[in-house]
């Protein structure tokens, strides 16, 4: 059982940055690939980035082509945190950010979408003004 809490959403001008963090409670958090997911009001939530499990090919990252080379994920397994540092932000990145967590791969999570995906957190908004 893992339980997902995420932070870090707020309102920024275009051009920003942000970071988003996500707390994971759970003793096998390094077991578990990492992901992030964005949804907008009226479409479906889509995949933004995925980062293995330590006890895979550690390291491996998949991004959505629309944030590749401006947003970067990273995970702390001895803090159980995910991150999530948005650069370079666009008002078409506003969306609701939800942390998941998978036993897949994060090119599974990225392939499959929310199926994929196993736990969730509750989201957190980030709306970025032009």
């Amino acid at each position: 059982q893992v339980q997902l809490v995420e932070s870090g959403g707020g309102l920024v001008q275009a051009g920003g940055s942000l970071r988003l963090s996500c707390a994971a409670s759970g003793r096998t958090f390094s077991s578990y690939t990492m992901g992030w997911f964005r949804q907008v009001p009226g479409k479906e939530r889509e995949f933004v980035a995925a980062i293995t499990a330590i006890s895979a090919s550690y390291g491996i990252i998949y991004y959505a082509d629309s944030v590749k080379g401006r947003f970067t994920i990273t995970r702390d397994n001895t803090m159980n945190m995910v991150y999530l540092q948005m650069s370079s932000l666009r008002p078409e990145d506003t969306a609701v950010y939800y942390c998941a967590a998978s036993i897949g791969g994060p090119g599974r999570l990225q392939q499959l979408g929310v199926t994929a995906a196993n736990y969730w957190g509750q989201g957190t908004q980030v709306t970025v003004s032009s």
